[in-house]
């Protein structure tokens, strides 16, 4: 990822960011470019946007294997404006967006002409727990209409319950765990139920912290066509 920005007089940060991604078989390139300013704790972006309901609190309650093996355990089913990665100029959804935080509430505003969607949510967040709430109107019918989360600590153990309304794709519901087993090492796991689904998608994974930015990942799901898909490899953050 590449992200550059100047900081003005006045105290408002301008930037913008392109991500390079390549897969087997593809030549590398940037993807669409956001565009953003930012001041305290507002912020203004465009172009390849990150989406309100894709930025979510709870949307992604964990992080499954080394790949996300499907992602079925987001809740909105990607039914919504999403930042593109994918090079040769993929531009996303191409939209502008308004991020707010204070304290302990956070609230996002996006607006796209993909189905001429406009999305919100607010998130608020108490004693370690973390509630939100996004909606959005399209002209899509197979669009998300609603989804809530809510997340939080046990004990040792994680938990994330998602819930939304994906109009004619179905309501999806999620339930996610995880747990530290070590110093190092942590696992996880989710049951997602989809209405318009005759079968249910689970998976677990582990992770395992090597140091300096490198991590050893692998995870097994039951996807919701019935297929078992697996990964295993080791992650670098740099």
């Amino acid at each position: 990822m590449i992200d550059a920005n100047a900081e003005s007089d006045g105290g408002v940060t301008f930037g913008g960011m392109v991500r390079i991604q390549q897969g087997e078989g593809e030549t590398g390139a940037t993807n669409g470019a956001r565009f953003y300013a930012r001041s305290g704790g507002l912020e203004v972006g465009a172009g390849n946007i990150w989406g309100a309901l894709e930025s979510m609190p709870g949307q992604y309650p964990i992080d499954l294997g080394l790949t996300g093996l499907g992602y079925e355990y987001t809740a909105y089913a990607f039914n919504a404006d999403a930042y593109s990665s994918g090079g040769l100029g993929s531009s996303g959804s191409n939209g502008v967006e308004v991020m707010y935080s204070m304290g302990d509430f956070k609230a996002h505003i996006s607006a796209s002409d993909t189905n001429d969607r406009i999305a919100a949510y607010g998130a608020y967040t108490f004693s370690g727990w973390t509630v939100a709430l996004g909606v959005q109107d399209s002209t899509d019918a197979g669009d998300t209409e609603m989804t809530a989360t809510i997340g939080g600590t046990v004990g040792p153990v994680s938990i994330g319950l998602g819930y939304a309304d994906n109009g004619t794709n179905g309501k999806r519901t999620v339930l996610s765990a995880g747990m530290d087993v070590g110093a190092a090492t942590n696992v996880e796991a989710y049951y997602a139920d989809d209405s318009l689904k005759a079968d249910a998608s689970y998976g677990i994974d582990f992770n395992h912290d090597l140091g300096g930015g490198t991590s050893l990942r692998g995870g097994v799901a039951s996807k919701f066509n019935g297929q078992t898909v697996a990964d295993f490899g080791v992650r670098f953050n740099f």
